[in-house]
Order: C-alpha cells, then sequence, then structure tokens
C-alpha cells in the first residue's frame, strides 16, 4: 500500500514509517502540520493515511480537519486517524459522507503490529475500523434513530462489533455464535435498516455509518 504518515511528534512518526516499511509497505510522504498534511494528501491520493488529530499549528484539530478537506476534494479516500483524542464533531462530519474508508483508533488501544495493520488494511478497502471508545464518546448523548430503535439487542451487539470492523466469523468468536447465526443477525438488521443487498461490503459500511450518526 502507498500510505502517508501525518503525525507532529518526530519520534512516532519516525517509528511509524519504520514500522509500515518493514511490513513491505510504501511510505510515500510524511507530514509534521496540518497543512503539510493537506497537501500530502492533495499530491499523492494514497491508498490510506495515517493521520493525528491535534498538529501544528495551533494543536487543536488540524489533522482532522485536513482529512476532511482532501476527502472533500477526493470523496472516499481512506482515512485512519490514530490519536490520544476523540473530536466529536469534526469525528461525525468525517463518518457523515457514507462512503467508508474511515478508521478512527486510539493511540493507547494499538496492542500489537497485525491490530495495526488490520485496521489500515480494512480503511484502505473501503471499510471501517472505529475504536470501541470512539464509538462510544461518539454515541453519548445522541438520540436514539428510530430504525435503531427496532433492533434487537444481540443485533444491536452484532453492528457495534460491526462497527469496529470485525468480520463475521471474529463476531461470532466475541459473542461465543456461529458464523452462520452471526449472518443471519447482519442479515435482519440490514433490513430493519433498510440497507438493499447491492453488495456486502458496502451494506456493512451503510450500516456502521447508520449506526455511527444515529441521530433524531
Amino acid at each position: 500500500m502507498r500510505i502517508v504518515v501525518a503525525e507532529d511528534l518526530y519520534l512516532l512518526r519516525d517509528g511509524m514509517v519504520r514500522l509500515i516499511e518493514a511490513y513491505g509497505h510504501q511510505v510515500v510522504a510524511t507530514a509534521a502540520t496540518g497543512p503539510e498534511t493537506l497537501d500530502a494528501l492533495r499530491t499523492w491520493r494514497p491508498d490510506v493515511s495515517v493521520i493525528d488529530v491535534r498538529m501544528p499549528p495551533n494543536q487543536s484539530d488540524e489533522g482532522l480537519r485536513a482529512a476532511l478537506a482532501a476527502r472533500t476534494e477526493t470523496p472516499g479516500l481512506p482515512v485512519l486517524i490514530l490519536s490520544q483524542h476523540v473530536e466529536q464533531l469534526y469525528a461525525r462530519e468525517l463518518l457523515a459522507d457514507g462512503s467508508g474508508g474511515v478508521g478512527y483508533l486510539l493511540k493507547e488501544s494499538v496492542f500489537d503490529a497485525d491490530q495495526f495493520f488490520s485496521a489500515l488494511e480494512r480503511v484502505a478497502g473501503g471499510g471501517t475500523a472505529m475504536d470501541p471508545a470512539v464509538i462510544a464518546k461518539l454515541l453519548a448523548g445522541t438520540a436514539p434513530n428510530r430504525e435503531l430503535e427496532g433492533l434487537t439487542d444481540r443485533e444491536h451487539s452484532v453492528l457495534a462489533l460491526m462497527a469496529e470492523g470485525l468480520s463475521n466469523q471474529a463476531i461470532g468468536r466475541r459473542l461465543f455464535l456461529s458464523e452462520s447465526a452471526i449472518s443471519k443477525y447482519t442479515t435482519s438488521l440490514f433490513g430493519k435498516l433498510g440497507i438493499s443487498d447491492d453488495g456486502d461490503t458496502n451494506r456493512r459500511v451503510r450500516a456502521v455509518l447508520a449506526y455511527l450518526n444515529q441521530q433524531s
């Protein structure tokens, strides 16, 4: 994969570059500020990018806003946010276009390289990779969606794990259910959410986005 790494801390940025290259991928550009991030995304249009939220010049939300601007210009440009912070407003906006290819992980929740690269690959493929802590933060204080209210508790559990980017097999292991049982639950929740069968990956992304953007 061709990857852009945007991180203002030198040691962390250099460490990610070395890790990515050690796993056989190419870092086409790095960035240490918000403007540099946007320029790199515009110039390279990478297969996926890894972007911190808080970057110079103001150390607020420059990285996330650069990702939003780039996806506005290039819809679906894959972006994985990797941060210590959850910025609710811009995170919701990042998810709002419904095109997928987005992820949001907390640095403290990434425990090994396999987890990191699994998330990168899902996002690069147009899927989602959401940290459970980020999901909880985004859902805090939101009004319930009528379609989501129609889901059973088990369907809610399946959808929450789907939002993390887990496959049916992985969800089944987490919930101690068979893969076929999870498939039935996903089919049911797709129907209740009014999501037609136009490709399983796209349906999963649309279901996840409905879950993360539940507003009345």
